[in-house]
């Protein structure tokens, strides 16, 4: 499975007019529809000079314009808010959303309440773009900014949940029918805790103290709610955009400062061999190493190269990664080339050896790319001096390399590298990816020749070295 007062929804353009609903054009307190008196009023049905303002804005679904209304009001024993609706009468299409009119609390706080009847899924919920929600009970949980803001119930809260779960299964049945199986017995569950058979536990924790849920019995203590205010951890503050909230951090070491920095030193171009400069960057791959992207660009003539080494070592074995190329999506999962890997896709009979294209940190798409201009651009291929046969059996390879790359056709796309330094992006992780195989062998004596292990001595040379003196 998504605070301080930020700008209006992105939906929200320049508006060429805003009125207040149901009034002619004024001031700019008409146009929020407070004519006179405080700014943010409670919520009343019986208040009624309170209106929403109207603001003619761009819908981003049919790029025609809409109506965005903006209500400025506030609740009851907890603070402002500007509630926002986006309607279009051109296609239809509709959005809501919250946002905190005040600013980032102090503390950050956390709401704890024990659901046990139908009328605890009846309580108003203030959840901001930055707080998490999440039952225990399932195991469930909505990480912070996944979702716009919102005022509902904790029921809508569930009712969202089970929609953005609902909206991509009929793909995921017809791909993979197994995962479609556990989130609609996940959905089931979510359906029953409206029922409230047996009681559940709902927890909303706010770093920026926006977020709320309502005590019915209010000024009166809630006994079924735990309102908890806490200090905010650095990384919380970061997530927030604030400075000067570091709590008394460690110095960060020399290998942290050199991941969080980039590092540029002067070098020669390739190309026409002018001053130039290279940029280098420590870059961290999940689930994988860290690895090092180098980027050379020349004022002079414009020439730009960029290669990425391993950051470690050799590993004790090799590593064959295989890729069933069965989806248009597998094109974007990112890839890590080594110098040292080959790349073999079997139904175009076409192999890669070691050290093409050098070390690239890219994706299926971009590296699948490369091969192709790597095929048109060379002379003696596709050039005036190749022959007719050979030119029609490469302009054939290129068509279909394309049909591949447009998710036209399946294939197999095939990593070795017996450095083990190479990397294909598994987009189920943690979990393991159905079309992705993973091997690891021990090299041949040709490898190890390859990648200079056999005169390599990295044990007892110290002692060696003492004797011959």
């Amino acid at each position: 499975m998504a605070g301080r007062a930020s700008p209006p929804p992105p939906h929200v353009t320049a508006a060429p007019h805003v009125t207040a609903a149901g009034s002619a054009s004024g001031g700019s307190m008409a146009a929020l529809g407070m004519a006179e008196g405080p700014l943010f009023r409670p919520f009343s049905a019986e208040d009624g000079e309170q209106r929403p303002a109207e603001i003619e804005s761009l819908c981003m679904n049919c790029f025609r314009n809409g109506v965005t209304r903006l209500l400025l009001t506030r609740i009851p024993f907890f603070k402002e808010i500007i509630v926002s609706s986006f309607a279009c009468d051109s296609c239809s299409w509709s959005n809501t959303e919250i946002q905190s009119a005040g600013r980032i609390q102090e503390q950050g706080v956390r709401y704890t309440l024990a659901v046990t009847s139908r009328q605890d899924m009846n309580r108003e919920v203030v959840k901001t773009d930055c707080a998490t929600a999440w039952i225990p009970e399932l195991d469930f949980e909505i990480p912070p900014f996944t979702q716009k803001g919102v005022l509902t119930t904790i029921e809508g809260i569930i009712d969202r949940a089970v929609a953005g779960l609902e909206q991509d299964q009929p793909v995921r049945r017809a791909t993979d029918e197994e995962v479609a199986r556990k989130i609609d017995e996940f959905i089931g569950k979510l359906k029953q805790l409206k029922e409230v058979h047996s009681s559940f536990t709902f927890i909303i924790d706010d770093p920026s103290g926006n977020s709320f849920v309502e005590n019915p019995r209010a000024p009166q203590r809630d006994d079924a709610l735990v309102v908890t205010r806490y200090r905010r951890t650095p990384q919380q503050a970061a997530m927030l955009g604030l400075e000067g909230e570091e709590l008394d951090e460690k110095p960060a070491d020399s290998a942290e400062d050199l991941r969080n920095e980039v590092l540029q030193f002067n070098t020669n171009c390739p190309e026409c061999n002018a001053p130039a400069s290279t940029n280098m960057k420590l870059v961290q791959i999940p689930h994988f190493k860290e690895v090092i992207i180098m980027a050379t660009n020349c004022d002079s003539c414009g020439h730009r190269t960029n290669e990425v080494k391993s950051g470690g070592a050799i590993e004790p074995q090799g590593t064959r990664i295989t890729l069933r190329i069965t989806d248009p999506s597998d094109m974007t999962r990112d890839v890590l080339k080594s110098e040292t890997c080959s790349v073999e896709i079997p139904e175009l009979e076409f192999e890669l050896g070691m050290g093409a294209l050098g070390g690239k940190f890219t994706t299926l798409e971009g590296l699948l790319k490369d091969v192709r201009d790597l095929v048109e651009r060379n002379p003696f291929t596709l050039g005036d001096s190749s022959a007719p046969s050979k030119t029609e059996k490469l302009q054939e390879f290129i068509g279909k390399l394309q049909e591949i790359i447009e998710g036209k056709a399946k294939a197999h796309f095939i990593m070795d590298d017996p450095a083990g330094n190479s990397y294909l992006q598994n987009v189920y992780a943690p979990e393991e990816d159905p079309e992705l195989k993973v091997e690891r062998y021990e090299r041949s004596f040709e490898q190890n020749e390859d990648l200079g292990l056999n005169d390599m001595k990295t044990e007892g040379y110290e002692s060696e070295g003492a004797g011959g003196r």
